[in-house]
């Protein structure tokens, strides 16, 4: 199970519960961008598992400037100088294809750093007009692996689609990684059906802030974000996920 975190408390809690491998990242509520570098390395002397380093520069689309390539490099070089263990990013053309001289750069980019370094193509593939198509460039790109829900929502509307994708790269290309909604209640049915040898989910459960004054006249955050309450991921919901995995 790789359990995406944006906090050194849902790190640890990842790692008590049994997760394999972290996806670091901040702001999950914005789908995961880069991480600070103080996160890296607070959770990089707490725990014992790989920290994969989410390399993006902001929320929205994937489509990115000069400018923001330059600040992806200067990330990704940051991340593996201070500990990550692999990187994750995507980039997409304004036809919503993969950016091929993007990820290119990318890749060459991190590889001259570190030759072996892992590196996945996030969920940007399930924004492309064709994810089996979209795979297919980032298998020539040289990813090594693939974090999709198939091109859905959730990793279990797309199982079909994940099952192609897995069948496709069985003897010879990326892992494909589920994740979007993945829970106890839905896992061994993703499992079964797409024949995923990996994971992805954050595991999370909101708690309560411990702020006993609360000015509840405003919020410095968008949408349902509130500054007292914080999304974290729960030790017991990670355990039972890879509790689940195990007994398939």
């Amino acid at each position: 199970m790789e359990v995406c975190v944006d906090s050194i408390l849902s790190a640890e809690n990842a790692c008590k519960g049994g997760g394999s491998r972290l996806e670091l990242c901040s702001a999950l509520s914005e789908g995961g961008l880069t991480p600070s570098q103080g996160l890296l390395k607070a959770v990089k002397k707490k725990v014992d598992i790989p920290v994969f380093c989410m390399i993006r520069p902001r929320g929205g689309d994937f489509l990115y400037s000069e400018a923001e390539l330059e600040v992806m490099e200067i990330d990704a070089k940051m991340c593996l100088e201070n500990g990550g263990d692999g990187i994750v990013f995507g980039c997409l053309t304004e036809l919503g294809t993969v950016d091929v001289s993007a990820c290119a750069r990318l890749i060459s980019h991190v590889r001259a750093i570190k030759p072996d370094c892992p590196i996945t193509f996030h969920r940007a593939i399930d924004m492309t007009p064709s994810v089996i198509e979209a795979a297919k460039q980032v298998y020539k790109l040289g990813f090594d692996r693939i974090l999709t829900s198939g091109g859905f929502q959730t990793a279990f509307e797309g199982r079909h689609v994940i099952k192609e994708m897995v069948e496709m790269f069985k003897d010879d290309g990326p892992i494909i990684v589920p994740g979007a909604g993945i829970n106890k209640d839905n896992l061994v049915q993703i499992l079964e059906a797409t024949g995923a040898k990996e994971f992805h989910g954050s595991a999370s459960i909101k708690v309560a802030s411990n702020m006993k004054f609360m000015n509840e006249k405003l919020s410095l955050g968008g949408g349902d974000c509130s500054e007292y309450s914080i999304k974290m991921t729960s030790v017991e919901s990670v355990r039972a996920l890879c509790q689940l995995f195990k007994k398939r």
